[in-house]
């Protein structure tokens, strides 16, 4: 008596390595305007959610393949792209004028506004009465919007709430910008 026993193989599950390179593919071809944004994004969810090879391999049929070349060319101009912002930024910053921070001994938090009460006033319109205040508090100095209309950065990020500063971080007050020092 034989019997006879069928056993069901599916494809091999799709590697990460695999959707990461469609999904780069992709990626490219939006880049190099051979997508539009909505066919991308399409294209995008159903790389997604393929559970083959074949699936992949249809969703990028008719995008050219990167060559070594033109990855070295796009990734030299986005170095080249990347340090003349760091340049022009670390630039500016050193055209800032200094704010320097309270010592931290005296407790007292450094109000800062138009209002002739605050410990730094700055008259600027779009500086607030009472726009933030400077703190230090468990070994860290904190920066709070306290509400201002034109808002707080620090790095060119707008404040919301408190967030934790240091030395050599940029912080605005409106259009007013200044980089912290200790001395």
């Amino acid at each position: 008596m034989t019997s006879s026993f069928e056993f069901h193989t599916y494809p091999a599950r799709l590697s990460d390595a695999e959707r990461d390179k469609a999904l780069s593919v992709l990626r490219d071809g939006v880049a190099m305007g051979r997508l539009s944004h909505d066919t991308f994004v399409r294209r995008m969810e159903l790389a997604l959610v393929a559970r083959r090879s074949d699936e992949l391999a249809a969703l990028i049929a008719d995008l050219p393949r990167e060559n070594r070349f033109s990855r070295l060319v796009f990734g030299s101009v986005e170095a080249v792209s990347g340090f003349t912002v760091r340049l022009r930024r670390a630039w500016q910053a050193e055209k800032l004028p200094k704010l320097l921070l309270p010592h931290p001994a005296s407790g007292h938090p450094l109000r800062i506004g138009r209002d002739p009460g605050s410990g730094l006033r700055l008259s600027h319109e779009t500086v607030s009465r009472v726009h933030a205040e400077l703190r230090h508090q468990g070994g860290l100095w904190v920066l709070r919007d306290l509400g201002s209309t034109n808002g707080t950065t620090v790095n060119g990020r707008r404040v919301v709430g408190a967030a934790v500063v240091r030395e050599g971080d940029q912080i605005g007050f409106g259009q007013i910008t200044y980089r912290l020092a200790t001395h």
